[in-house]
């Protein structure tokens, strides 16, 4: 692929359906690797209040449940699907779980941890709830920090829908 984009990739919805991120053309994407029994699980209310806001203004939210950080997303799909909506109200796009470290890594997130690089140029996902903005061309704008709030991206998300 010659300078790909994130509508290169596909990924499997946590209903078990192929989804072509191309589905999501046009749109500033906020793409986070998720867990449901992890310090950071909260944020998934901060990702829903990002998703409410600004969905109908061109951001779409996409989380990809991940058990390779203290096991801490160990259920099915369809246990993690339920847990999101029933105890965080979750409307954005969940998809199935995938890894997104080591040779099974999802080549999605092999592409996103290449594009922007974390901290000290590491290439890994460090935990749960790494963030990756993408803009409206496809390609990655930022990446957050699990630490990194997502009401903290709102100036962010702003100025990519923006542009």
């Amino acid at each position: 692929m010659s300078n790909p984009t994130v509508y290169d990739f596909e990924a499997r919805n946590i209903a078990g359906k192929d989804t072509p991120l191309s589905d999501f053309k046009g749109k500033v994407m906020l793409i986070v690797n998720t867990a449901s029994k992890c310090g950071f699980t909260p944020q998934f209310g901060g990702l829903e209040a990002l998703h409410k806001t600004y969905a109908s203004k061109g951001l779409a939210v996409l989380g990809f449940p991940c058990n390779q950080f203290g096991s801490q997303d160990p259920g099915a799909d369809g246990e993690i699907a339920e847990f999101c909506q029933v105890n965080y109200g979750v409307s954005f796009p969940m998809m199935g779980k995938i890894d997104v470290n080591g040779p099974a890594a999802h080549p999605l997130y092999k592409w996103l941890s290449a594009e922007a690089p974390g901290l000290l140029g590491s290439k890994s996902i460090k935990w749960n709830f790494t963030k990756f903005l993408i803009g409206k061309d496809g390609q990655v704008i930022k990446r957050y920090a699990p630490l990194d709030k997502p009401a903290d991206l709102a100036k962010d998300i702003e100025k990519a829908l923006a542009a």
